[in-house]
């Protein structure tokens, strides 16, 4: 069960109340269920076909047998490890539920692989045992280079290890019917292919067969979690009005107060689901953030004290019943005058509800933000962008030079800002933030706990030096989440990007079973942070690239401590 407080529209401002009674003279709700394209554009253009997440937790609850029998399956066999090739809407859900709920008794543990630096391919391939390993590859389009390549990458792995009659039992794939991946899971004799409703698109696909089949395969309680996710459907339907329906509610609270410039989504989450901010940090970026406006979610962001926000926040409290963790600083935050949301839900498998809850506010959300929630316009760019640094490596054998603008002890500079220093350099670019605006940290760096920390650390520096929201992203994995608000939103963005020295590369073979290698992990990676760093520039974005050497959690604190001081 899930409660949202304000739990009645006598508890909202006086925005938020206006915008509900808006929905509700429009009859916003009842469209939405009727699958209205026009609540959100005159055209029907990537709305009529991106609607399917509505009904998807009863079809695949009424589908649930195959998704049961696999997970039988795959226990039976004795796999130890279910290693998910994914990106975005493809894989977050997946990890959310891998980390919140683990494997049940018997069950293989499940993964997620969503990065193309080769330090963290080639970490993953050394931690599994390959006789004892399911590669489930997701992707929607059944053409996404990322998850493409990493199946490529594991396919010869397999072959190598066990022989190419025995690869397609190794190997599930999840797709839309149709994409180049369905065709290649028939040809290649994978083990199951689950073909996913096509009306949906990906970062609202948490409760159709890209989230539900993985967490089968760890053994969990699937129709509870679909059960969870239809009630909180139900509440959301038109027989509640707007005023009281906890869907319209969250979606008039988070366009309102973006519209009035509060457009920064703070979540604080229980640390039971704490990894569901990283579902809903892409659900909220990748929907709104277009034509010129968005909502910067901002999630694993350490509460301080109420004087460190500016007036650009909303906080949404999000807990399991009896957490009283950072209730003081919640309420401090209240006292002091910012706008707090708060839902509690009753255990980890509202998770199930908390997805189709959030997934209805943000469709909501954009009808009050004016744009459609269901394309994502800018993504495309850094993508050309990226195949144009390939082609010409392909062509040269080599990327693109991007000389440094200065060195400063080991570390190199690009930026168009003044100074000959890091600390020089890096406070100019600092000094041109606005109120109102974010830093976004983009880290094309090996992931990795160390990293995780060290990212933290410079995180919170920027924060107190800015008095900015910030934001992290691993490369090239928020090219898929924050990516498209990045370049969409009003540009009040200043973006970090960070990039590391490659360990150890690796080839991406130019087919299942080639022997044949044109490009390399780490050439694919400096691809994508090239091709992003060139899209953002010409979108009119600042940005300041700093590279580093290979020890990057180590060079992170000291880019930090420069900063600090």
């Amino acid at each position: 069960m899930i409660s949202l407080r304000p739990a009645a529209s006598g508890d909202l401002d006086p925005l938020t109340e206006e915008a509900l009674a808006s929905l509700e003279a429009e009859r916003i709700v009842g469209r939405i269920w009727e699958r209205d394209h026009t609540v959100w554009s005159d055209s029907p253009d990537e709305i009529s076909n991106r609607l399917g997440w509505l009904g998807t937790a009863q079809e695949i609850l009424d589908g649930i047998r195959p998704l049961q029998s696999l997970a039988s399956d795959i226990r039976e066999a004795r796999f130890e490890d279910v290693l998910l090739l994914g990106m975005g809407g493809s894989s977050l859900a997946p990890e959310v539920l891998a980390k919140t709920f683990g494997a049940g008794p018997g069950y293989p543990r499940l993964s997620v692989l969503d990065s193309t630096h080769p330090d963290a391919v080639g970490a993953r391939r050394r931690e599994l045992d390959l006789d004892r390993t399911l590669f489930v590859v997701a992707t929607k389009s059944g053409g996404t280079v990322e998850t493409l390549s990493l199946l490529k990458f594991f396919w010869g792995e397999v072959a190598a290890a066990a022989g190419d009659d025995r690869c397609g039992e190794r190997f599930v794939a999840i797709t839309d019917p149709g994409s180049a991946l369905a065709d290649i899971a028939e040809c290649h004799r994978f083990r199951a292919t689950f073909l996913n409703n096509a009306e949906i698109g990906g970062r609202y696909s948490a409760l159709s067969c890209f989230g539900m089949v993985p967490a089968a395969l760890i053994g969990m309680n699937v129709p509870g979690l679909l059960r969870s996710a239809l009630t909180a459907a139900e509440d959301c339907r038109p027989t509640c009005p707007a005023t009281e329906n906890p869907g319209a509610r969250l979606g008039a609270i988070l366009g309102s107060f973006a519209l009035r410039g509060r457009d920064k989504a703070t979540f604080v989450v229980s640390e039971g689901i704490e990894s569901f901010g990283d579902w809903v940090e892409q659900l909220i970026a990748e929907s709104t953030g277009k034509a010129g406006r968005g909502v910067l979610p901002v999630v694993h962001e350490r509460l301080g004290p109420p004087e460190l926000y500016g007036d650009d926040r909303v906080f949404f409290d999000i807990r399991l019943a009896g957490d009283e963790s950072g209730l003081e600083e919640i309420e401090a935050l209240e006292g002091a005058g910012h706008p707090v949301v708060a839902l509690q839900v009753t255990d980890a498998y509202d998770l199930g509800g908390l997805f189709f809850l959030w997934e209805f506010a943000t469709a909501v959300a954009g009808h009050v933000l004016g744009i459609n929630p269901f394309d994502q316009p800018d993504v495309e760019s850094a993508k050309v962008q990226t195949s144009a640094m390939v082609s010409a490596y392909e062509a040269d054998g080599e990327l693109p030079a991007l000389p440094p603008t200065f060195e400063d002890d080991g570390l190199r500079v690009v930026t168009d800002v003044g100074g000959d220093t890091l600390a020089a350099a890096f406070g100019a670019f600092l000094g041109e933030a606005l109120a109102g605006d974010y830093v976004a940290v983009q880290a094309y760096v090996g992931p990795c706990s160390e990293a995780d920390a060290a990212l933290a650390e410079l995180r919170e520096v920027l924060r107190r030096a800015t008095g900015l929201a910030t934001s992290v992203g691993y490369g090239p994995r928020f090219l898929h989440s924050t990516g498209q608000l990045h370049k969409g939103d009003g540009g009040n963005g200043l973006f970090v990007q960070v990039v590391d020295a490659v360990d150890s590369d690796l080839p991406i073979p130019s087919g299942l079973g080639s022997e044949r290698s044109v490009v390399t992990f780490g050439v694919l990676r400096d691809a994508q942070a090239l091709g992003d760093r060139r899209a953002l520039l010409e979108a009119g974005r600042r940005v300041f690239r700093i590279e580093v050497g290979r020890d990057a959690p180590a060079e992170i604190r000291r880019v930090a401590a420069v900063l600090r001081q």
